[in-house]
């Protein structure tokens, strides 16, 4: 089997994403083996492949080629997180602690990835994890049919009380508040995390 080479993509957040970068590598005569979010494997191995032209359509589309190791591991992190923040709950409970489930999708011991996370982004995964389930929910209030209660047992939460008071403290409104006002001050799911203010 001949040699492929993976690239790791900041940014990469949605199915479009995906069809977008796929779109984009065969534009530039890549044989493209597989593309999921964050990740893109062709054939070739690296130092055979135009680096140039495929960080210069990645940035072209809002996209970012990751070369540095341990941002390539921050990318997998996020990745993880999104995974388990958008998970429909009440379809798909999940059985294993929030920890637990990211160290499986990346593949690495917990405690050093929560402490790369910090050190580089300057918040904690758990409060990274709070934030995107808050932006779910505030897409899920903003566009959605569910109540109150659907979504917070669709987002794993214990009660309605627990994801309200958490809804609060993150954006300063209740849910019901957020709700009346047609559902502004969202985020694009990529930027959650840098509008945290500074302590």
């Amino acid at each position: 089997m001949s040699a492929a080479s993976t690239f790791y993509i900041r940014n990469m957040v949605c199915p479009r994403c995906i069809k977008v970068v796929r779109e984009e590598f065969e534009g530039l005569g890549l044989d493209v083996r597989n593309v999921v979010l964050g990740e893109v494997s062709v054939s070739g191995s690296a130092d055979s492949l135009p680096i140039p032209a495929i960080r210069e359509v990645l940035e072209k589309n809002g996209f970012e080629l990751i070369e540095d190791k341990r941002a390539k591991v921050i990318e997998e992190i996020k990745r993880a997180v999104l995974k388990l923040a958008r998970n429909d709950h009440e379809k798909n409970p999940v059985r294993v602690k929030d920890s637990e489930f990211i160290a499986r999708e990346v593949g690495k011991e917990y405690h050093s990835l929560s402490s790369l996370f910090s050190s580089v982004e300057n918040l904690t995964i758990e409060r990274y994890l709070i934030l995107q389930r808050i932006e779910y929910a505030k897409e899920l209030l903003k566009y959605g049919d569910l109540t109150l209660s659907e979504v917070s047992y669709k987002l794993g939460y214990s009660s309605v009380q627990h994801l309200s008071n958490q809804f609060k403290t993150v954006t300063g409104m209740t849910p019901t508040e957020f709700r009346s006002m047609g559902g502004v001050h969202r985020h694009p799911i990529d930027h959650v995390g840098h509008h945290e203010p500074t302590k």
